[in-house]
């Protein structure tokens, strides 16, 4: 654990570093956009924030390869250079995109380029699924499923990108979570050693998130653009894909993988999914929106999940904590629901079930509740600026 908490600590150190250096280097030579028609805020600000995470997970990367706690990660070594190879060529089509608003069918050919890498040359692809013997027979079933999983998974992170610091605190709760799940069932399915890639990814993306939201913060100083939300989301379809798409039927059906017959079976693919459903709800909506209207799925719009919530008529710094408490909650439910089945709780997951039933119930009535008085006009008809409020600053997806 203490190699873990000395990556977090160190990814979270350099991307700090490198966030008030890109920020300074932006505003010195003007490396930002102008405003768009779709953009809430009014003063042009850098989305460059995804150059100082990458290099900070690069950072973190090459230090794991000269540490011996992590050499099993190593061998072979072409799936962590296929992750990092892959994460630099998100983080370069993402500035390009920050800074010159590439088309999306450019940006999805190299999505699926970079998930190629990971799957094909990195070898980290969906081989089973953890229910009974379900296996995926065929190679290239295997390689498309696991490629189509990541793209989608980075687009949904992507999609969320619309408030100072929405992404980076949810990737953070995410993935606190996640890796506290991975490190448990790495322990409990007998592994020799409990390093593994889907917990280092994990510490990695918490330090990453942990070091860029104070610039991110509202109001921001700093946008993490297109190259910090994509490799994020493609660090957590990796991490999630390294530990449940290669597990065996039989490590899964041990006994030291849980009690609960019902629990082994199905939270490792529960869990995972249940770390970004609010990414993924928001991307599916807006597919359907758009495909609906004839439009490209991903043709920018004004009607994400946090769109509709500053038009219920919360405050910006408001409608992203309820964000923060919906991630929270879902996941923190599941992974409740699997510690109390391995520890013999009373009611083994009922105390989960009960903690999700109480904390959905509490996000609604937070959701639901306005915190301000009068709420925004629907995003098809902006309200004009009302001097008397500070103008947010906010990016639009």
């Amino acid at each position: 654990m203490k190699q873990y908490l000395f990556t977090i600590i160190l990814t979270a150190t350099i991307t700090g570093v490198c966030s008030w250096a890109v920020w300074q280097l932006s505003l010195r030579f003007k490396l930002y956009p102008g405003i768009r028609e779709r953009d809430v805020h009014t003063t042009p600000t850098p989305r460059l924030g995804g150059v100082a995470m990458f290099l900070g997970i690069a950072a973190a990367i090459g230090v794991s390869a000269a540490n011996p706690f992590f050499s099993i990660m190593w061998v072979p070594p072409q799936t962590m250079w296929a992750v990092l190879g892959a994460a630099f060529l998100i983080a370069v089509i993402g500035v390009m995109d920050d800074l010159w608003d590439l088309d999306w069918f450019i940006k999805l050919g190299v999505q699926f380029l970079a998930a190629g890498i990971i799957t094909v040359v990195g070898g980290l692809q969906i081989l089973s699924l953890p229910l009974g013997d379900m296996v995926i027979v065929s190679s290239w079933v295997s390689i498309a499923v696991t490629m189509f999983a990541i793209v989608v998974v980075m687009n949904a992170v992507n999609f969320i990108d619309g408030l100072d610091g929405l992404v980076a605190g949810v990737c953070l709760i995410a993935n606190g979570v996640f890796f506290a799940y991975s490190y448990i069932l790495t322990r409990d399915t007998g592994a020799s050693s409990y390093f593994n890639l889907a917990s280092f990814l994990a510490a990695v993306a918490i330090g990453a998130c942990a070091g860029f939201l104070p610039l991110n913060w509202s109001p921001a100083k700093l946008f993490m653009g297109d190259s910090g939300a994509l490799v994020m989301g493609l660090l957590m379809a990796t991490s999630a894909i390294s530990l449940t798409g290669q597990m065996s039927s039989a490590a899964m059906d041990s006994e030291e993988f849980g009690r609960s017959q019902l629990l082994g079976a199905f939270i490792p693919i529960l869990l995972p999914i249940v770390v970004v459903m609010l990414p993924l709800l928001d991307f599916g909506l807006a597919v359907f929106r758009r495909m609906r209207a004839g439009r490209s799925p991903f043709a920018p719009d004004r009607k994400h999940l946090h769109h509709r919530m500053l038009d219920l008529g919360h405050r910006d710094r408001d409608a992203v904590l309820i964000f923060y408490a919906w991630t929270a909650v879902i996941s923190l439910a599941v992974l409740l629901m699997y510690v109390g089945s391995r520890e013999d709780w009373v009611g083994q997951y009922l105390p989960g079930v009960a903690f999700g039933i109480v904390g959905v119930a509490a996000c609604l009535i937070v959701t639901l509740l306005p915190t301000r008085r009068a709420p925004r006009a629907p995003a098809d008809h902006p309200a004009p600026h009302e001097p008397t409020e500070p103008a947010p600053s906010l990016e639009t997806r």
